[in-house]
This record gives structure tokens, C-alpha cells and sequence, in this order.
């Protein structure tokens, strides 16, 4: 069975809102830009390698349609580009990247994608969606890469909806410019 990975640059008060700074209006946005380190900059090229599809939100696909297509180069560009992207959107009527595929309803199509053949699928931002797949358990791991900065607010993937979520700690490394990565499975 494929797993769902999902992966969040995230600040110490939980917000995963506009880490490079354009995605939304936020007043701090781009704060993730400030804590690039290399090391970390190779595991976010292999934790790529390790999948062969993409599962997005509406918003983050809309913000990558209008970026990675124009883009060549085989860390990011090439995967993104090649890779099967599944779109979970109610409203969206077509995508226009290559190999796209809209997807209405979370629980039941993503349920079905997981026990399709191929390799594992990869959550990139899309806080919604991720709150979705979190409440009906289809999230097998969280990869979360912890910025040492407080925004103030923002979007969030935890809720105050007071369900319980236990995870494991699977890794964690600690970067010299202050960034922890933080790797949990999730006990469903």
C-alpha cells in the first residue's frame, strides 16, 4: 500500500502560512526563507526522490501550475513536472499542468488512490487538505521542519477541533541555524 507524506515548513506557534512569502497576504510571510540551509535544502530533494506523486490542495496547486511548469532542473523542476499530481478541489473544472488529476472527494478517492499501484505520494503545503486527510486518517507520515520564529497567527494544519492525533517519533535532526526536522508516523 502506497503511504500519504506530508510535509509542512512550520513556525513554532503551528503556522504553515506564506513560509516563502507571496503564497497570501500574510504580514510576515517569507519567514522560511530566512532559515535556508543546505542540509536541508538536500533532504527536501531526496524526501522528492522518495515518492512518484503529488497530492495538492486547490490553493497550492493553483500557486505551483503558475510556477514549476516554466522550470527545468532535476532536483525539484523535473520530479514536479514528470510526476502524476493528484488535485483535491470541489471547484476546480480542469487542470492544465501535465499529468493532472482532479479529485472531489477526500476520504473515499484518497483511500482509493493509497491502494492503487505505485510508490508514495507526497502532501506539499495545502493546510486544508491536509486538515481533511488528518481527520480521516489517510496521513501516514508528517515531516515537519520546525522554524525557530512565532508569526503571530496564521494558518494552521492543527485546529482547535479537540481531536486527539498520537504520532511517532520516526527521526529528528537538528540544524546549526536553529532548524529542526521533525519525522512522525502516524498511530491510526
Amino acid at each position: 500500500m502506497r503511504k500519504i507524506i506530508v510535509t509542512e515548513f512550520i513556525t513554532l506557534d503551528g503556522v504553515v502560512e506564506a513560509p516563502g512569502g507571496n503564497e497570501t497576504t500574510h504580514p510576515n510571510g517569507g519567514w522560511q526563507t530566512k532559515f535556508r540551509h543546505p542540509e536541508a535544502g538536500k533532504y527536501k530533494i531526496d524526501e522528492l526522490a522518495s515518492v512518484d506523486a503529488l497530492l495538492l490542495g486547490r490553493k497550492t496547486y493553483d500557486q505551483f501550475a503558475t510556477y514549476w511548469p516554466t522550470q527545468t532542473g532535476p532536483g525539484f523542476a523535473d520530479p514536479i513536472n514528470q510526476y502524476p499530481k493528484y488535485i483535491v478541489s470541489k471547484s476546480l473544472q480542469k487542470a492544465e499542468w501535465n499529468n493532472c488529476h482532479i479529485i472531489r472527494d477526500v476520504e473515499k478517492e484518497v483511500a482509493a488512490l493509497k491502494q492503487a499501484a505505485g510508490g508514495n505520494i507526497l502532501v506539499y503545503g495545502s493546510a486544508t487538505l491536509v486538515k481533511s486527510l488528518l481527520h480521516h486518517d489517510l496521513v501516514d507520515e508528517l515531516h515537519l521542519l520546525l522554524h525557530p520564529v512565532v508569526i503571530g497567527g496564521g494558518l494552521k494544519i492543527f485546529d482547535d477541533d479537540r481531536e486527539l492525533k498520537k504520532f511517532e517519533l520516526k527521526s529528528s535532526r537538528s540544524y546549526d541555524n536553529g532548524l529542526i526536522l521533525l519525522e512522525y508516523l502516524t498511530n491510526k
